[in-house]
C-alpha cells in the first residue's frame, strides 16, 4: 500500500544515501563502522525520523547492527548446534549467522516475499511445535499479529527448556495501544506508525512477555557507552526472553 508516509521515508532514504555516496567519492574519511557487514562507512542514511538508520554498504538497520554487535561481544550466543526459527528474515547478516545452525528454519506468513533459500510458511497464530527450538528470533513482527499473547504462548511452547526468544518491536514511551485489522489501514498508519500494524508497543511489552511464562532480560542500546553506540550507529531495545530450564511445553 502506497502512502504519503512511505513515499516520504523512501525519498529521505534515497537523498541521504546519495549524499553519503557523494561524500565518499569526494574523499571523506570513513570514521564509522557497520557491525553487520564489517564495512568502514562515512555515516548512515536516514529513514523516517531516524537520521542514522541504514548502512550505505549493506543496508543494515540500527537493530540489525545492534544484534550483530551483541553477538560479536558474546552477550548473545547463536546456538549453531541447535534449532532456530527466524521469522521475517529480512536481515541478510543474521540469515548468514543463523543459517549455520544444524536446523535453521527461515519463515514468514508470506514466504514468497523472500529470496532466502528454503523458506517455510509459518503463521505464528497457529504455531504448534513443542519443545523444538533453541532460538526464536523476530524483529518487528509482533506488532503485526492479531493476538500477541496467543503468539507469545505459542513461542514459549515451541522453545526447548532453556531456549530463548529474541524479540524487537517498535517502541514509544507510553503504554501499549492495541488495535485490530478491523481498523482501516490509513487509520492504523496514523495510530501505530504503519498501515499493516495492529498495535504500538510501549515498555510494558515486557509485562506481556513475562505473563507468557518467560524470564526476561532487556538489552537497550542506550545502555552502551556513547562512543561505541555512535561509532556503530546502534539503536533499539532487545527483549531477551528465556523459557525456564525444566519447563516443558504447556
Amino acid at each position: 500500500m502506497i502512502t504519503v508516509q512511505r513515499v516520504a521515508k523512501a525519498a529521505g532514504k534515497h537523498l541521504t544515501k546519495t549524499a553519503l555516496t557523494l561524500r565518499k567519492a569526494l574523499g571523506a574519511r570513513a570514521t564509522r563502522s557497520c557491525p553487520a557487514c564489517g564495512g568502514a562507512v562515512v555515516g548512515f542514511f536516514r529513514y523516517g525520523d531516524n537520521g542514522e538508520w541504514g548502512c550505505p554498504q549493506c543496508g543494515a538497520s540500527p537493530r540489525e547492527r545492534l544484534m550483530n554487535w551483541l553477538i560479536q561481544q558474546e552477550t548473545l550466543t547463536v546456538p549453531t548446534a541447535g534449532a532456530i526459527l527466524h521469522m521475517a528474515p529480512n536481515e541478510g547478516s543474521l540469515v548468514k549467522r543463523f543459517s549455520a545452525a544444524a536446523d535453521y528454519v527461515p519463515a514468514d506468513l508470506d514466504p514468497a516475499r523472500y529470496t532466502v533459500p528454503h523458506m517455510h510458511r509459518v503463521d505464528l497464530m497457529e504455531l504448534a511445535d513443542s519443545d523444538r527450538y533453541d532460538l526464536f528470533y523476530a524483529s518487528h513482527v509482533m506488532e503485526h499479529v492479531p493476538d500477541d499473547m496467543a503468539v507469545l504462548r505459542n513461542i514459549h511452547r515451541a522453545l526447548k527448556p532453556g531456549g530463548e526468544a529474541w524479540l524487537i518491536v517498535p517502541l514509544w514511551d507510553k503504554s501499549t495501544e492495541d488495535g485490530s485489522f478491523d481498523i482501516p489501514p490509513r487509520e492504523r498508519e496514523r495510530r501505530f506508525g504503519q498501515w499493516d500494524h495492529v498495535r504500538q508497543y510501549g515498555p510494558d511489552f515486557a509485562d506481556r512477555i513475562r505473563a507468557a511464562g518467560f524470564d526476561l532480560e532487556e538489552i537497550d542500546a542506550a545502555s552502551i557507552d556513547v562512543a561505541t553506540r555512535h561509532f556503530h550507529g546502534l539503536d533499539d531495545r532487545l527483549f531477551r526472553a528465556r523459557k525456564p530450564d525444566g519447563e516443558s511445553a504447556r
